[in-house]
Formats: structure tokens, C-alpha cells, sequence
């Protein structure tokens, strides 16, 4: 019998002025890397001090939304969910859930699509998984 992922609402993110872009893009339904100008690096989480130099030598750029399930863990009970960190086909890995699919099928190397998902209250949509 299959798991189910549940369909949960995800709490509101905490937004500032240094994380501004990269919720405008998911409001957009784009997915936003950092990209540090000195070392040519994509990142994510995006900010405006490069991880790489701690310089602010960075712009921000659109990622493609594809990836691959690095490593996964799965939450069983009454709501059942994926945590993942998913390999974004321009390099970074970020932290993230898989939605929307069989929780006992997941593998890792499976490819996958982001997918923007609403969140509590006004809050911006976050990011999220789902099999391609």
C-alpha cells in the first residue's frame, strides 16, 4: 500500500530586506540561486554576501527548477512527509520536501521539478519538490 506525502500548509517564511529577491522570485514561481561574482559559484540560500568570499560581489540568477534527490528522509504517522536535499541542476544542493507523491517509491538519484506551495497567512510561497 502506497504512503501518501500529506498535504500540509507550510508556516510562513521570515522575510528581510536581505532575502527580499529570492522571496519576490517564488512569488513569481521562480526559483532564485546567489551567484558570487568573484568566484563565478552559484549558492543557495541567496543572500548579498557571497558564502564563498564573504564579499557582496554577487547577483542573483533564475535556476532551471530541475533537480535530483540527493538524500531524503521520510516522517511516517498521521501525516506523513519528505524532507530532502535536492542537487539543483546548476550545482547547489538545498533543503527541501518532496510533495505530491509516494512516499515509499522515492529514490535517491530520482529526478525532479520545483514547485512553488502557499503558506500560512499572506506569507510568500516556498519552494518545494515534486517528481519529474
Amino acid at each position: 500500500m502506497a504512503t501518501m506525502s500529506f498535504d500540509r500548509t507550510p508556516a510562513a517564511p521570515a522575510e528581510s530586506p536581505d532575502n527580499k529577491v529570492y522571496f519576490d522570485g517564488c512569488r513569481a514561481g521562480k526559483l532564485i540561486l546567489g551567484k558570487c561574482l568573484d568566484t563565478g559559484k552559484l549558492f543557495h540560500y541567496p543572500r548579498h554576501v557571497s558564502p564563498f568570499t564573504l564579499s557582496n560581489n554577487v547577483e542573483f540568477v533564475e535556476a532551471s527548477g530541475d533537480g535530483v534527490i540527493y538524500s531524503y528522509s521520510v516522517a511516517r504517522g498521521k501525516e506523513p512527509f519528505c524532507v530532502a536535499y535536492v542537487t539543483l541542476a546548476e550545482g547547489p544542493t538545498m533543503l527541501t520536501n518532496i510533495v505530491e507523491c509516494d512516499l515509499d517509491a522515492l529514490k535517491v538519484g530520482q529526478k525532479v521539478k520545483v514547485k512553488f506551495r502557499a503558506t500560512e497567512g499572506d506569507g510568500a510561497p516556498v519552494p518545494v519538490f515534486v517528481l519529474a
